[in-house]
């Protein structure tokens, strides 16, 4: 087995195509069949299968395809770290964001990273916290920021942020971010919700237990983009945090206020692994996405936040 190998189904499985791979790959595709059979030979099972659509890999390739994936990522992590610059941080890291703070967060990290350590490349990826939860589990992503999580077996958690959840509702409901609603209100309205089992759904679903109220779930979804447009059509009201309606609320897309009787938290962390050694790019970028984040509950906006263990009441209070 070698990386030519790994390279070659990874590309393939990617691609669907033998033909195009080999294009990527810049070889013949013979080449590109040869390395597969070869690969197959020696573990003794197919992993891709001829379809209609293309080549698919089998359940043996699926997982082969994955740790081949991960392996010339770890190569080619250590290829940046053992070949820098002096004095330079070089190297890939890999960001987990949380979808409702991806647009607050993203350019300013991305820019203040170039800025610091322009040795170092970027990738970011979006989802909610649990799904950044399993990809951090799974060695996919280096560091996330996650909400309502302590520290586990595996995971370093520091917190950052805590801040309220908002209702928000179509622009004619006329909600205030300096007039708070209380649950029971939000309540009387048909809610756009998470999806059951979602980390967001759990806290909004407590909330209503403390309130002695039931909700009117009349849709649910496991997209914030998908919720807020949902509102917007008068399907009903929702509950997000407020990090991820500012923009919606000031363009007067969105009306939003604060939950209130009771108030509804979540705290963000930032959530690395415990095993193994932390790349020092890895703990470049970790820096700066706190600064970010600190930086963004300073200057207001990050609606009803503060950073974890300030003095100062959350705004609204």
């Amino acid at each position: 087995m070698d990386v030519k190998q790994l390279r070659a189904i990874v590309t393939v499985a990617e691609v669907g195509s033998v033909t195009r791979a080999a294009e990527l790959l810049h070889l013949v595709q013979p080449a590109v069949t040869r390395q597969i059979r070869t690969l197959e030979h020696e573990l003794g099972v197919p992993l891709f299968e001829r379809t209609g659509q293309g080549m698919r890999p089998t359940e043996a390739g699926v997982i082969m395809v994955d740790r081949a994936r991960r392996a010339l990522d770890e190569l080619e992590r250590a290829r940046a770290e053992v070949r820098p610059t002096p004095g330079e941080v070089t190297g890939i890291v890999t960001v987990g964001l949380l979808e409702s703070t991806s647009d607050l967060l993203a350019e300013p990290l991305v820019t203040a990273v170039a800025r610091a350590h322009p040795g170092v490349v970027l990738r970011l990826m979006t989802a909610y916290s649990g799904h950044l939860q399993q990809w951090l589990d799974d060695g996919d992503l280096d560091l996330a920021l996650l909400y309502n999580l302590d520290s586990t077996p595996s995971l370093n958690a520091r917190p950052l942020v805590r801040e309220r959840l908002w209702v928000v509702a179509p622009p004619s409901a006329g909600l205030r971010a300096d007039v708070p609603v209380p649950f029971a209100e939000a309540a009387r309205h048909p809610l756009v919700m998470p999806a059951s089992g979602h980390a967001l759904r759990s806290l909004i679903d407590a909330a209503a237990a403390r309130a002695g109220v039931d909700l009117d779930v009349a849709v649910q979804t496991n997209s914030m983009r998908v919720q807020k447009r949902l509102v917007l059509a008068g399907h009903g009201w929702t509950v997000l945090p407020g990090v991820g309606i500012t923009g919606d609320v000031a363009e007067g897309a969105l009306t939003a206020a604060p939950l209130s009787e009771p108030d509804v938290r979540r705290s963000i962390v930032l959530a690395t692994p415990r095993s193994g050694r932390t790349p020092p790019a890895v703990e470049a970028v970790a820096g700066e996405l706190a600064r970010q984040v600190t930086s963004a509950v300073a200057r207001g906006g990050w609606p009803s936040a503060r950073s974890e263990g300030a003095d100062a009441p959350v705004d609204g209070e």
